[in-house]
């Protein structure tokens, strides 16, 4: 299998180099196209009003092509895709093991979700690894060979075009997980607050508290089942494979 392995905490994250290692460790052919540097909440930004630069990186392991995008993680997926850094087939495009969840509503901002989706939607088969806080080495290492484990299955069944698979792990040490389960977004929002602050120099600026008004979390969602310590699989995107049903309460 040809994976493209993408994140957006940048190519020197621990959480990226958990999934190489495990990647390679089954002998499948990686190639890697990560930002040079972090871009978290990147979301699906590209780069429109200058170059993207790159430069070779070195992982160390053998038969990798690794590179360091000066870009967006989107910027990755397309600079790899159509820029002609990959010339062979890719079976799937892995994007993380990303530092924090990306459920919920908060998906919504995340580079690697963003990634992950630029793959999908040129495409290819996509998938989107992320862990809480304070992840230890066992739980990063037990997450890559679940992503694996998912993204080896993913590449062997028929999908609907442009889906991601959305995978979140808790965070904490020793990956002492609950069963994973299949969940839907959670669709509880939070209101954040901006702190005003006045420059002597540049008028005034703004700070993102982090104190803002959560609403609770909706009962079966992904960031429910994470609260009580399960893994979350989602599958993103590709609105038209909605039930009928829910078009026909469009009156569509």
């Amino acid at each position: 299998m040809h994976i493209l392995l993408v994140n957006d905490d940048g190519i020197t994250a621990v959480g990226i180099a958990a999934l190489l290692k495990e990647a390679v460790s089954r002998g499948h052919r990686v190639t890697m196209a990560a930002p040079a540097q972090q871009q978290s909440a990147a979301s699906h930004r590209l780069t429109l009003s200058e170059p993207v630069m790159m430069s070779p990186y070195e992982t160390g392991l053998p038969g990798v092509e690794a590179y360091a995008i000066k870009g967006t993680p989107a910027d990755c997926v397309r600079v790899a895709l159509l820029g002609g850094l990959v010339t062979d087939p890719v079976d799937v495009v892995i994007s993380g093991i990303n530092n924090g969840l990306n459920a919920g509503m908060d998906a919504h901002y995340s580079g690697t979700l963003g990634a992950a989706m630029e793959g999908a939607m040129l495409g290819h088969r996509a998938v989107a690894a992320s862990i809480g806080w304070n992840a230890d080495e066992a739980s990063l290492a037990a997450l890559a060979a679940l992503t694996l484990d998912w993204a080896e299955r993913y590449c062997r069944i028929p999908v609907q075009p442009v889906c991601v698979l959305n995978i979140n792990a808790p965070g904490g040490a020793g990956a002492d997980w609950k069963p994973a389960v299949y969940a839907p977004m959670d669709t509880s929002c939070r209101r954040d607050r901006y702190e005003r602050r006045e420059s002597p120099f540049s008028g005034s600026y703004f700070w993102l508290a982090g104190d803002g008004d959560a609403q609770p979390v909706v009962e079966g969602s992904d960031n429910w089942y994470l609260e009580k310590g399960h893994v979350t699989v989602t599958m993103l995107g590709n609105f038209g494979s909605m039930a009928a049903r829910s078009w026909n309460a469009l009156g569509i």
